[in-house]
């Protein structure tokens, strides 16, 4: 099999890269950064014996997505499974910052994966194999004062998802949602979660324990994933906490330290 991981060079996209590599797929791995995929694909490769290529892309850009297939047709190569990971996150309440970032949040976010999802899906139905894992977080399960847009982007993941796998249950096409808590990565710093009280809230899951969580989940027909068990039982509480108190409680964790 073949498989497409975005945002693969950093993160828990390179953490599933290892994994999906490690069980025997090919790979097509793509990012905006083409020098730190080839780092990424000749790492992949020795260890691995799995062939891996690499394509430089922003799925940000409108029509990234199509772009991307394209390219991946042009090679000729066919995509059996497709890993949503590209996305990004900012802190700070939404009247503070431009428009600009958060339009593009919503732009790789929930755009380009479904886009992506929409190019490969119909051909995963009709072969009976195949899949799609899409990363959300376990900010999809409530809302995010101080965070609203990549909350809100999660959400949608996790709902995207969680009908794909219903329409998808018989067909043979694996569907999960990844859930994780915070990781161990460049996302953190780049989000300015780094900066915030829920960093001093746990410690941070190292990014192979969730790649290899989320894996096992996928492999395993799981329709959501959520790694850690405390992570677990915080998304298994959020149904039953009153409204009020539950966006004063994420707030208080996405204030500023």
């Amino acid at each position: 099999m073949t498989t497409l991981i975005t945002g693969a060079s950093t993160g828990i996209g390179r953490a599933l890269a290892d994994e999906f590599a490690a069980a025997g797929h090919d790979l097509i791995i793509t990012a905006r950064d083409g020098a730190a995929l080839e780092t990424v694909a000749i790492d992949l490769m020795s260890r691995h014996g799995v062939t891996v290529t690499c394509i430089a892309r922003d799925l940000a850009a409108i029509g990234g997505g199509a772009a991307l297939a394209h390219d991946i047709a042009a090679l000729g190569l066919k995509v059996d499974v497709l890993v949503n990971n590209a996305g990004f996150g900012a802190a700070g309440a939404f009247a503070a910052g431009d428009a600009a970032p958060q339009l593009g949040m919503i732009d790789l976010n929930i755009r380009a994966l479904v886009e992506l999802t929409h190019i490969y899906w119909p051909g995963m139905i009709a072969a009976g194999r195949g899949g799609v894992l899409n990363v959300g977080s376990t900010g999809a399960f409530q809302p995010g004062p101080l965070m609203a847009i990549y909350y809100a982007s999660k959400a949608f993941v996790l709902s995207f998802t969680e009908a794909l796998w219903e329409e998808a249950r018989g067909t043979g096409v694996k569907v999960s949602c990844l859930c994780p808590g915070p990781v161990v990565s460049e996302f953190r710093r780049r989000a300015g979660t780094d900066k915030t009280r829920l960093s001093q809230a746990g410690t941070p899951m190292p990014a192979a324990e969730c790649a290899r969580l989320a894996y096992a989940g996928w492999a395993a027909g799981r329709r959501v994933v959520v790694p850690g068990v405390r992570n677990r039982v915080l998304a298994a509480l959020v149904p039953f906490m009153p409204r009020p108190l539950l966006l004063k409680t994420v707030r208080g964790l996405m204030a500023p330290i």
